[in-house]
């Protein structure tokens, strides 16, 4: 109403003259002076009206004289009248014509009414309209109108109470409202202080605003009212209820927070008085214990008191509700409180007041929020959110669990728990059969039934207890109220918190959003943004954290009990809300457990699901809940549903059956839709929900179909599944969904599409684990969903394919038939989809999609079922028939897999897999990129290496000929291809920083190819059968031989270092290490050649075609080889093959080793290998006697550079001018040093005499020895000493070598024939050689000839001798020849006949000193005395010599020998060098002439005079070249010369008796010449030293002296003997010194006579008695000797005259 209108003033003037009129006029009899006042009123009015303008602001201002008449009449208490000018007080307030001091009258006047008890209503009213209208009235009239209102509440009548209560409400409304104006008006003139921080000290309240002052006396007041404390402001006060004054400050607080908020005061109130007074008011509450009666205490417990508490917790939600930030602690202790009074032992009325109190919390979630942040955040503060969530869990549990005490209240719950209760719970499951009875809905859990009654969901009905303000007595609770306000609680906060999350993450989601185009100064504001998110979102996160267990525990214990759809509904909606909201927020672990309840739920219970039960690390089945240990109580076994269906558990061990209820289908649904529409974000949980659905899917009899899709099909085995109609007309909806849910997987994002895919594979696998233990049927739900996921994604099959087909590789080794088809039938699928589906770029262009595709076929090779590589082959073929020419960079993969045989796969797909190779070979090598053609070459070679089928193996060598004639023919494009290919490759290397890596790096590609061809057929070589070896080996050395041109000069360093060498290696190894068994048969029927019967036998073949085909390459491409860089490192090492075949323990490898010597050595040229002629031994091969061109027609040498070409125009004596063009000394030196190991070691004897020990043949050991004389041609230029020493030792070696018995037919002949073997022949043209070289070169060389006088001295001494070998039995060959009888007797190694040997030698050694007696170095060695002790060996054996002739031939050379030597060590006696000679020589003559040998008994007279003649020469010698000479002789020689004479000339025989001895011939010749010599010399008349007759006479006196001797011995052995004649040889004895004797005095007659001693003639005097001794003997031999020994004496009968005059002068 606009009171400023003209109109409106008008009638406000005429109403107030009006009143006072009616005033005056009721006034008139009783009160004048109101009548007076009353018209003095009227013209007051009139007054004002007249003479101003602005007639409502003059009335106000003399409002205080216009009021006065009306109060005068209220003074007179009438009621008429009172009522008359409390209507006129109005209207003028209405108008707000009321100045402060008529306003305050107005009150005075008021207080007074009221205190008479006058027009309560009417007062009320007029306080109501003056504090309404206007803001005039201030301090203490406001406080006394407000306690006038009061106390006017506090009357006996119910009226004026009730409406004094509004009265008092409205009041208290409006101060505060004018609060808020006030504040409103000075909002921008006045800087208020700053909004409330904490705890600050008050501030004086004179610093306040009216209006703001009122406002807080006014509250201040109500407070101490409250605490029952007296006002300090509401002076007046007679009474007070602590509900009213409650609901007061409820009111305030609800209706005016912005005030606490605002004013520092007003919050210093809030703090310091309203929240310790709720404290203390709460204290009763808190302390009371049902049930208890504790008589302990002495002052009895306060009982809780409900119109208070309730009023209380009214309060408290307010303040939680608007003040929650300011009051952070004291909120704390309220919310503790709350959760406090849902404990088991509070009255029920209590409890369910506060669950009503957190209900309308819970519908608050940015409260719940703040909570959160402000506590649970905190690290010292009370988990206040987590509490309250888990206090409303364990008041739900609390409900269901029936305490062991009597409790009453509980007790009463459950008795008046009506009509459907009970006979629920005892009617289980039928109570859904009822027709035509709907159940009430209701939870039912171990007996203790609980309905569900409705509860509005956003706000608290008003059937609420916090509503009952009425109520005095606490109203008794419906059953099952606080279980379903506890439900609705749990149910909006889920609903609240999620939504409030859910619509902040779509923000930001939408926020981020536009950042691709903001511009850069937007941009760096960002950081800020990210810091509050990364709050915002650790709160959400703790919020999940602190309530997700409770929730859990709640829901999950609610889903159990519910028996009724809708309610099964909404909790399962919350769990998956929740669940999803975990998902949003990466909280696995809630997540994971919510999605659980979900599972468990769907299936039966106590159904044996191990991903179930030991899922999520964080999620126990036991929570702590406000220090209470409470179980999730696992589901009840007594079912409430109705059975849908029964069926098979899929499990490892077969067990019974399984029933499905209604609820076990509506949570499987829920789990559809969990995983169709929140499949985003169930990462890991995938794995949950598939193993729940594969098992539901299972015991519903769901098989999968083509494609992937599941259909209802029957069990396979036990008890069909049974389904009821209503779950068969689901079956297909519930497929279809299932179907949709894989084919939705194509909208989820790619981490979560991973999440399914590694899902399915870890079901997959668990199947397979299934499936390992026993034959039934396997789970394939898994794999068909992989397919079906993986068709369905094949847009963006990339990010997939490899976990999928990884895992489906997996279940293709699986050892489960049915699982292992699927498995491959999916992989080919997979692949044959992606081969074919059109991408964009197509595959053509995307070479590593192409890739990525192919390898699961290259994986399939790896798995060993033959079923496997069936499949994989026939989805090759399928792929080469259909994209084979465009294949491209997919090649490589293809080739492999054709190439992945192994040995266990069988013949038959190996002969598959080769007819792929085949078809590849034939058809596809011009269109494949060259780069794949190394990889044909592998391929083929693995067919080759296989061992299933040798015939497949020798067709693949012949497939590598091809290729490589391929490669000839094709050379140049192959080589552009690959040089192209090679510059890219170089080109990525470089950028990345590393180097290229490929086989044979350095060399070219195109070399590369070939060099990995070459190697493929190199390993050929080294295969286990020899067939193979063989052939490869003939095809690779053909290769190299065929197209060797074409490779680049430095790629055959590789060829050598790379292929060659480690061929070489390798066979050596293998034949050093093969099997020396014997080998029966090789195979089938096939018999084999007793050469080829052992492994190691038929490896030989392989090392002998091996070596000879690398000498080969080394000879044909001798200058190629020599040009590269390590020519000299390859030439040691090929030597030092040569070498170890050589000394290898084959006789058939160590004899081609030595021609592969001599080939390399070009000591013969090269023979191709079909032209070797068969029988070529060592033993025919003397390279060095003809001409080196072997017969036949010319061959074309491979190369013109050949060296054998050039070297075959030379005989050896030109070899070394041709030589010196080519020759690199120091590679010969090499070769010489190999010639010499493989010679030291194959002739070192053995050890020990082991029957095992290898000894070379003769054939080998010619060979060696021939090798030498080219050899030598090369090096002689620095052939030491020390390598002529070294030579010695292995021809010595060598022909010390004995030979089998079983050979020796073939190597000697028979042992009459004296003929030198070729390995004799062979050592002796060696040593010639070089006595010829040694001859003509300079004479450094000629020192060297003692060294050869050695060597051939050492070979003369094995005609007595034959050279042992080690310690090896020899049999001499004579017994040995014959032994053959004993067919497998082992061999006896045979001793040569030497003797031959020996002699030939000891011709040249006498040749040679012919030639060489008078050389320095001859003279200075004692090389003749080295002669003579050689030669005293065989004579002194003489008779006892092997070899009669030896003897002869001996003593021919020392005659010979000596007849050159002595004068020569006649020149050199005074320098002494001779000087050891002469003992040896002595010794030598003395062992020959008086030998202790016996003649053979069948000597014939004529041979034996032969002999003596031989021996009487010697003696000639003596006379004529040495005792002459004596002069330049040492005399003990001499003096032993003349002592062997003697001993000669007597001949004395030896004194025993035997009868052999006794017809033993005498020597009488040699005898004679003896003595003769020994006189003639002994009177020589040339003595030119007194040396020289001193040893004459010394040579007389022994003769005399012995001569006397023997005549004395007979005379007394005759006389001793009577008439028995002494024995033959005593006689001849005598006879021969007679003879001596008259042979004495011949000579002395003959001597001139100052040539003899004087002692000489009276020894010869002295003999004469003892002759005439002998007169009396009766042997006329010895009368007729004696009577010749006598005649002479007569010229002695006189001395000479010489002597005399001697003596006289």
């Amino acid at each position: 109403m606009a009171t400023s209108s003209p109109e409106a003033v008008k009638k406000l003037l005429d109403n107030m003259q009006s009143d006072l009129r009616s005033l005056s006029l009721e006034c008139r009899k009783k009160f004048p002076p109101v009548k007076e006042a009353a018209e003095s009123g009227i013209v007051k009015v009139k007054t004002i009206a007249a003479r101003n303008t602005d007639i409502l602001a003059a009335l106000k201002e003399s409002s205080s004289e216009v009021v006065q008449p009306l109060l005068m009449g209220c003074g007179t208490k009438e009621p008429k009248i009172a009522q008359l000018c409390l209507s006129a007080i109005q209207r003028l307030m209405s108008h707000e014509v009321v100045s402060e001091a008529a306003a305050g009258n107005i009150i005075n006047m008021l207080w007074q009414l009221m205190e008479n008890g006058l027009e309560e209503l009417k007062l009320l009213q007029t306080v109501l309209v003056l504090l309404t209208t206007n803001t005039v009235v201030h301090d203490d009239f406001l406080s006394k109108a407000i306690v006038l209102c009061f106390r006017l509440h506090f009357t006996k009548d119910t009226i004026t109470n009730n409406t004094a209560a509004a009265t008092v409400r409205q009041v208290v409304t409006v101060v505060f409202e004018r609060l808020d104006a006030e504040d409103e008006q000075h909002k921008d003139g006045d800087a208020h202080p700053p909004a409330v921080q904490g705890n600050s000290n008050r501030r004086t309240v004179s610093a306040l605003r009216p209006c703001a002052k009122d406002a807080y006396m006014l509250f201040q007041d109500l407070c101490q009212l409250v605490n029952a404390d007296a006002p300090y402001w509401l002076v007046g006060m007679t009474e007070m209820t602590r509900t009213f004054g409650l609901e007061l400050l409820e009111s305030v607080l609800n209706d005016f927070p912005r005030v606490f908020l605002q004013h520092q005061e007003f919050s210093f109130l809030l703090k310091e008085r309203v929240c310790p007074l709720v404290i203390k008011l709460f204290s009763p509450n808190i302390k009371f214990r049902q049930g208890t009666n504790t008589p302990s205490s002495p002052t009895p417990v306060e009982k809780p008191y409900f119109p208070i508490c309730m009023r209380l917790l009214r309060v408290v939600s307010v303040l939680i509700k608007h003040f929650y930030g300011l009051l952070v602690t004291e909120c704390e202790i309220f919310l503790s409180l709350l959760v406090k009074f849902l404990d088991g032992d509070k009255p029920q009325w209590l409890q369910a007041v506060a669950v009503e109190c957190i209900h309308r919390l819970c519908i608050q979630p940015q409260l719940l929020r703040s909570f959160c942040q402000s506590y649970d955040m905190k690290p010292h503060s009370t988990k206040v959110f987590r509490d309250i969530v888990n206090a409303l869990g364990s008041f739900i549990q609390s409900l269901f669990i029936i305490p062991t005490g009597s409790n009453p209240i509980v007790n009463a719950q459950t008795g008046t728990s009506g009509i459907g209760g009970p006979a629920a719970a005892q009617n289980g499951t039928g109570m859904g059969a009822t027709v035509g009875f709907t159940p009430q809905p209701a939870f039912e859990y171990r007996g203790t039934w609980i309905p569900i009654l409705n509860i509005p969901v956003q706000s608290p009905s008003k059937a609420g207890y916090l509503e009952s303000l009425d109520k005095v007595e606490p109203p008794t609770i419906p059953d099952g109220y606080a279980m379903s306000v506890a439900f609705s609680c749990l149910l909006d906060l889920v609903r609240g918190i999620t939504a409030m999350i859910e619509a902040e993450l779509e923000r930001k989601a939408a926020a981020a959003k536009p950042e691709k185009g903001v511009p850069s100064s937007e941009q760096q504001e960002k950081p800020s943004v990210t810091e509050e998110e990364n709050v915002s979102r650790a709160v959400w996160e703790e919020m999940v954290g602190a309530c997700w267990c409770g929730l859990l525990a709640a829901l999950s214990l609610m889903l159990d009990a519910s028996t009724d759809e809708t309610a099964s509904e909404n909790i399962l909606k919350a769990e998956m809300t929740m669940a999803s909201l975990c998902g949003k927020l990466s909280l696995v672990t809630p997540r994971d457990a919510f999605i659980t309840a979900i599972c468990k739920a769907s299936l039966p219970p106590h159904y044996a699901l191990t991903v179930l039960n030991s899922s999520s690390g964080g999620f126990h089945k036991t929570y702590s809940i406000q220090g209470q240990s409470v179980q999730m109580i696992s589901p009840s076994s007594e079912s409430h549903q109705q059975v849908v269906a029964v069926g098979q558990p899929l499990t490892s061990q077969p067990q019974g059956t399984v029933m499905l209820t209604a609820k076990n289908i509506q949570c499987m649904r829920t789990l559809l839709n969990l995983a169709h529409c929140h499949g985003s974000v169930l990462g890991t949980s995938w794995q949950l929900v598939l193993a729940t659905l594969q098992h539901l899917v299972w015991i519903l009899g769901l098989k999968p179909a083509s494609g992937g899709a599941l259909k209802p099909g029957r069990a396979v085995e036990g008890p069909s599944t049974v389904l009821t109609t209503a779950v068969m007309t689901d079956l297909p909806v519930i497929s279809n969904v299932l179907s949709r849910l894989f084919e939705s997987s194509q909208y989820l994002d790619d981490v979560s599409l991973h999440h399914l895919i590694n899902a399915l594979c870890s079901l997959s696998a668990e199947a397979m684990d299934m499936a390992f233990w026993n034959n039934k049927e396997p789970s394939l739900f898994a794999v068909a969903k992989l397919l079906e996921t993986g068709l369905v994604n094949m847009h963006r099959i990339e990010i997939l394919w490899r976990p999928l087909t990884g895992h489906l590789l997996e279940v293709c080794q699986h050892p489960n038939a049915r699982m292992r088809e699927w498995g491959a039938e999916a992989v080919t699928a997979l692949i044959k989809a992606g081969l074919s589906f059109k991408y964009n770029p197509p595959l053509s262009e995307n070479q590593r999609l192409q890739l990525l595709l192919l390898n699961p076929l290259k994986e399939l090779s790896n798995i060993a079922h033959s079923d496997i590589r069936q499949k994989q082959l026939e989805c090759v073929l399928q792929i080469l028939q259909n994209e084979g020419d465009s294949l491209g960079p997919g090649w490589p993969l293809v080739l492999c897999v054709i190439g992945a045989i192994r040995n266990d796969q069988g013949e038959s797909l190996i002969r598959t897999a080769f007819q792929c190779l085949q078809l590849v070979v034939t058809d596809f090598l011009p269109t494949m990129p060259s780069t794949c053609l190394q990889i044909v070459v592998d391929v083929a070679g693995s067919f080759g290496l296989q061992n299933q089928e040798l015939n497949i193996s020798l067709t693949s060598i012949g497939l590598l000929w091809n290729i490589s004639d391929y490669f000839f023919q094709r050379g140049e494009t192959i080589e552009k291809e690959l040089e192209k290919e090679e510059a890219l490759l170089q080109k990525q290397a470089e950028e990345k920083g590393v180097p290229l890596h490929r086989p044979f790096h350095p060399a070219p590609p195109f070399d590369c190819l070939w060099l990995c061809l070459y190697s493929k057929l190199g390993e050929l070589c080294v295969d286990t059968r020899p067939a193979v070896r063989k052939s490869g080996g003939q095809t690779l050395f053909s290769t190299v031989g065929a197209h060797g041109t074409l490779l680049q000069h430095a790629t055959w360093h590789t060829v050598l270092w790379k292929v060659l060498f480690p061929l070489l290696d390798r066979v050596r190894e293998s034949s050093t290490t093969a099997d020396k068994e014997k080998i029966e048969s090789g195979g089938g029927n096939i018999l084999i050649h007793h050469s080829r019967d052992t492994a190691e036998k038929q490896w030989a073949e392989t090392w002998v075609l091996t070596l000879a085909g690398v000498a080969r390459i080394f000879n044909t491409r001798r200058y190629l080889l020599q040009s590269l860089g390590e020519f000299s490192k390859a030439w040691d090492v090929l030597l030092d093959h040569i070498q170890s075949a050589a000394l290898s323990k084959n006789s058939e490898v160590s004899l081609a080793a030595l021609k592969s010597c001599q080939e390399i050595l070009q000591i013969v040229t090269p023979v191709k290998e079909c032209e070797k002629p068969e029988g070529l031994s060592g033993v025919n091969m003397l390279p060095f006697v003809g001409p080196l061109i072997p017969p036949g027609p010319p061959r074309v040498l491979s190369r013109s550079d050949s060296m054998g070409e050039r070297l075959g125009r030379y005989t050896v004596g030109e070899l070394n001018v041709a030589g010196d063009e080519i020759e690199d000394s120091a590679l010969w030196w090499a070769a010489w040093n190999t010639w010499y190991k493989i010679g030291s070691e194959s002739t070192k004897p053995p050890a020990t005499c082991d029957k095992l020990f290898f000894i070379p043949s003769q054939p080998f050991l010619t060979a060696l020895v021939q090798i030498f004389p080219a050899l030598y041609q090369h090096i002689k230029s620095g052939f030491s000493m020390e390598d002529l020493k070294r030579l010695g030792v292995i021809l010595h070696g060598a022909v010390s070598v004995p030979i089998s018995s079983d050979a020796s037919p073939f190597i000697l002949p028979s042992y009459t024939e004296a003929v030198l073997t070729s390995l004799q022949e062979a050592v002796l043209i060696a040593l010639d050689v070089l006595q010829k070289e040694i001859c003509t070169g300079p004479e450094a060389m000629q020192v060297m000839y003692p060294a050869i006088f050695d060597q051939l001295l050492s070979f003369v001494e094995f005609s007595c001798k034959a050279p042992t070998y080690g310690k090896l039995e020899t049999k001499n060959i004579a017994n040995a020849k014959f032994n053959q009888i004993q067919l497998f007797a082992p061999a006896e190694w045979v001793a040569l006949n030497y003797v031959p040997f020996a002699e030939k030698s000891l011709e040249v050694v006498v040749d040679l000193y012919q030639k060489t007696a008078c050389h320095k170095a001859v003279v200075n060695e004692k090389v003749l005395q080295k002669i003579i002790k050689t030669l005293r060996i065989p004579l002194s054996l003489k008779y006892a010599c092997p070899s009669e002739t030896t003897w002869k031939m001996a003593v021919s050379a020392l005659l010979k020998v000596l007849s050159i030597g002595l004068p020569v060590a006649r020149q050199h006696a005074s320098s002494r060098k001779f000087d050891t000679m002469w003992p040896e020589l002595s010794n030598t003559f003395e062992d020959f002439l008086f030998t202790k040998s016996s003649p053979p008994d069948n000597l014939s007279i004529q041979e034996f005079e032969k002999n003596e003649n031989i021996d009487v020469e010697v003696v000639q010698l003596i006379s004529t070249d040495i005792l002459p000479y004596a002069n330049f002789i040492p005399k003990e020689f001499v003096g032993q010369i003349m002592t062997m004479l003697n001993k000669g000339s007597i001949h004395s025989q030896s004194t025993s008796f035997t009868e052999a001895e006794i017809d033993i011939r005498m020597r009488e010749e040699f005898s004679k010449v003896c003595f003769e010599t020994l006189l003639q010399f002994s009177f020589s008349n040339k003595v030119t030293t007194p040396q020289e007759g001193y040893i004459s006479r010394m040579a007389l006196a022994v003769l005399l002296k012995r001569s006397q001797d023997v005549l004395h011995r007979y005379i007394e052995d005759e006389r001793l003997s009577g008439r028995c004649p002494l024995p033959r040889q005593r006689v001849t004895e005598i006879v021969f010194v007679l003879k001596a004797i008259s042979t004495l005095m011949d000579s002395l007659k003959k001597t001139k006579p100052e040539n003899v001693d004087t002692n000489t003639w009276s020894q010869v005097i002295a003999l004469y008695p003892t002759l005439v001794e002998c007169i009396t003997c009766t042997s006329s031999e010895v009368c007729s000797a004696l009577k010749e020994a006598l005649v002479p004496f007569k010229d002695f009968l006189q001395p000479p005259v010489a002597k005399v005059q001697n003596g006289e002068s």
